[in-house]
């Protein structure tokens, strides 16, 4: 596994898969769902309902619309809009990860998970991300490029942070 860290607007990259930080209903109506719903199309979430509702620590995969990536993973940091702990983050993490190895994605685009609504901080969002990989790498070894994306500087920072701490233990 090959982890970058960048910043820009995950709903730009030329990527296989980006991971929409979702809750359990799938409903697309805040947030960076809702940045996904308006560029990639409706089709997006009308797809992702059919599998609704989907529980944190699973996570599903759809058809990106209009996107440039070809499909978005869909991983529940919440069951409906609200603050949620940490380990959400970690558990959505890893049920992105594996849904993606699953159905062989080579290049993953993932942001900062559960910093919107569900309240989590940039730093303590980027740890569990991070750490999730770390397990999964030494686990599994899967082929895959995941691209750690924030969306401003504070993110990015946060990533680069994290990546240094957890990386090096």
């Amino acid at each position: 596994m090959e982890i970058k860290i960048i910043k820009g607007d995950i709903t730009e990259l030329d990527v296989e898969a980006i991971v929409n930080p979702a809750n359990s209903f799938m409903s697309m109506g805040g947030g960076l769902a809702l940045i996904i719903k308006r560029k990639g199309g409706d089709e997006i979430e009308r797809e992702a309902k059919r599998f609704a509702p989907v529980s944190v620590g699973k996570a599903i995969i759809t058809k990106a619309g209009k996107l440039k990536a070809k499909y978005v993973i869909h991983a529940p940091t919440m069951h409906r809009p609200m603050r949620i702990p940490p380990e959400n983050v970690y558990q959505a993490t890893k049920a992105a990860m594996k849904c993606a190895i699953d159905h062989g994605i080579e290049s993953l685009a993932i942001p900062a998970l559960g910093t919107g609504v569900g309240a989590v901080t940039k730093e303590e969002a980027a740890k569990q991300i991070i750490q999730a990989l770390k397990e999964i790498a030494e686990k599994q070894k899967p082929q895959i490029i995941v691209y750690l994306i924030a969306y401003d500087e504070e993110q990015f920072n946060a990533f680069n942070q994290a990546y240094k701490e957890i990386m090096a233990q």
